[in-house]
């Protein structure tokens, strides 16, 4: 994702926001380097930033944060929530297509056919008609 000299700014960057040097990034860490910038953050902006990570923030976490913020596409668990809150209460990781394929064509910012038809084929729906959300998010996310 990142190439070597990527990967040393952001390394500087991370040391840079770590004011403490333990080797995370936590609320103080964070107060701290934006007041070196001249902002003064609410403690739920604070809050809010240190929830987008769904761990400890260390510099693997770092990276991670950043190459999804970077690629353009939501945390992998906001994906899978948005397709959980579509008809799937027991939390299978399957929806029917053909609803799947109305619901993307009609509603919110709609997707043609020809769109449907192209995220099928990264993961087609199974003898049944049911579409594997749960390997979409994989594929979309790590690649196959």
């Amino acid at each position: 994702m990142f190439d070597q000299q990527q990967i040393a700014e952001f390394k500087e960057s991370f040391s840079m926001i770590d004011h403490d040097s333990d080797g995370f990034i936590d609320k103080e860490d964070l107060k701290d380097m934006l007041a070196s910038l001249g902002q003064n953050p609410s403690d739920k902006m604070i809050d809010d930033m240190i929830a987008e990570a769904p761990g400890s923030i260390n510099f693997t976490m770092f990276l991670t944060l950043f190459g999804e913020k970077l690629s353009g596409t939501d945390p992998e668990a906001e994906i899978l929530a948005s397709f959980e809150q579509l008809e799937d209460a027991p939390r299978t990781g399957f929806l029917n297509a053909e609803l799947l394929r109305e619901w993307m064509t009609g509603m919110g910012d709609r997707f043609t056919d020809d769109e449907v038809d192209v995220m099928f084929k990264g993961v087609s729906p199974d003898s049944r008609g049911m579409f594997n959300y749960r390997d979409f998010v994989r594929v979309l996310k790590h690649g196959e």
